[in-house]
């Protein structure tokens, strides 16, 4: 049964450690510690959560803001380290999180679309393989060769979900990204995200938007506070959450 488990969060903490005397220069840090004056808050985003997702599975995460959906998905894509805890994920992940921001702003899309894919762990070869197919699905034309810093927010997010998006992974990781560009690129972007769903890839996906938890996921974990609230199949786990939020 093992064998059928793709990623497994076990007892993951993440406490956060902030400055609380409004310190924004080193060298007032370096007097308040010199005077012994250093304050700092902790703040728990993640409290001994647990979950295992098996192959194939579409699994969502559902919580008000705050709750620690974007951090469990940064550690589960190995951006953030968990302050105690493991995560074990098996193969290839592709995590479609915060699009964009390894973009250089001086550099071109075509440099970009080899630098953000480095970042994703894309080899070259792979990226000069696929790069047309990357500018076609972008709908970019000739503004590949243009500097990003020139783009629309749409023609950034755009480009940046075609690189995302190109590579088959075997974990999926989604935040809120199913609104990018205008309509029509929507629309296809929708369909990309399933045709990946419905491919044998894991997902785990994060959404404020009921309808798209409740017509895609399997299985569905509630976060409060950085604790399971609740976790189990999507229609028990939607009418808990329904009930809580309108209560």
């Amino acid at each position: 049964m093992d064998q059928e488990i793709q990623i497994n969060v076990d007892h993951v903490s993440m406490q956060y450690v902030m400055n609380g005397n409004g310190i924004k220069s080193m060298k007032e840090y370096v007097v308040s510690l010199l005077k012994g004056n250093i304050q700092t808050n902790s703040f728990q985003a993640l409290d001994d959560v647990s979950f295992s997702v098996r192959k194939g599975e579409v699994f969502g995460i559902i919580g008000k803001n705050g709750a620690g959906k974007s951090t469990l998905l940064k550690v589960v894509s190995g951006i953030l380290k968990p302050s105690s805890g493991a995560v074990c994920v098996k193969g290839i992940i592709a995590p479609l999180l915060e699009l964009g921001s390894g973009f250089d702003q001086d550099l071109t899309g075509y440099e970009n679309i080899f630098l953000n894919g480095a970042i994703l762990g894309y080899s070259k070869d792979f990226l000069q393989t696929n790069y047309q197919k990357i500018v076609d699905f972008s709908e970019l034309g000739d503004f590949i060769y243009a500097p990003i810093r020139t783009y629309s927010s749409g023609m950034m997010m755009r480009l940046a979900f075609s690189i995302a998006a190109i590579v088959v992974p075997d974990v999926l990781i989604v935040d809120e990204i199913l609104a990018v560009g205008d309509a029509s690129f929507q629309k296809k972007s929708k369909n990309r995200m399933k045709e990946l769903m419905s491919g044998g890839t894991t997902v785990l996906f994060v959404s404020h938007d009921l309808s798209q938890i409740q017509s895609m996921c399997n299985r569905v974990m509630w976060l409060e506070h950085g604790k399971v609230r609740a976790l189990g199949s999507t229609e028990e786990v939607c009418q808990q959450y329904k009930m809580y939020d309108e209560g």
